[in-house]
């Protein structure tokens, strides 16, 4: 798995790319968001438009970095979330904790609000 950072406006986007699982990509998951906040990034979006697979470690590590970073003051946001992977949060009832958005415009809009 591979994750690109940008930054857009007052946030960090973390764009993962292939299986977010066990072994495979929780740990790079973890380290990229880590290192986001290490740099002082207080607003995250995760861009799910490339992610084809999602397991319960994944949702472990976006639990922790969303109790993490609302510490801190800050927010983590899911976006551009395909619908497979929606349903993994569904079923693990995992959505109500998270803001789920369709697109970056949405999110970096929801941003403001705040």
């Amino acid at each position: 798995m591979r994750i690109t950072t940008r930054q857009v406006e007052n946030a960090v986007i973390l764009a993962p790319k292939g299986k977010i699982t066990i072994g495979l990509g929780d740990v790079a998951l973890r380290d990229a968001i880590d290192e986001a906040v290490q740099r002082g990034a207080s607003n995250l979006l995760l861009d799910f438009k490339n992610v084809s697979k999602m397991d319960s470690s994944a949702i472990g590590e976006l639990i922790a970095a969303h109790n993490r970073i609302a510490k801190q003051g800050g927010q983590l946001k899911l976006m551009n979330m395909p619908s497979k992977l929606f349903s993994v949060l569904g079923a693990t009832r995992m959505v109500s904790i998270f803001d789920v958005l369709d697109s970056e415009e949405e999110a970096l809009a929801s941003l403001q609000t705040h």
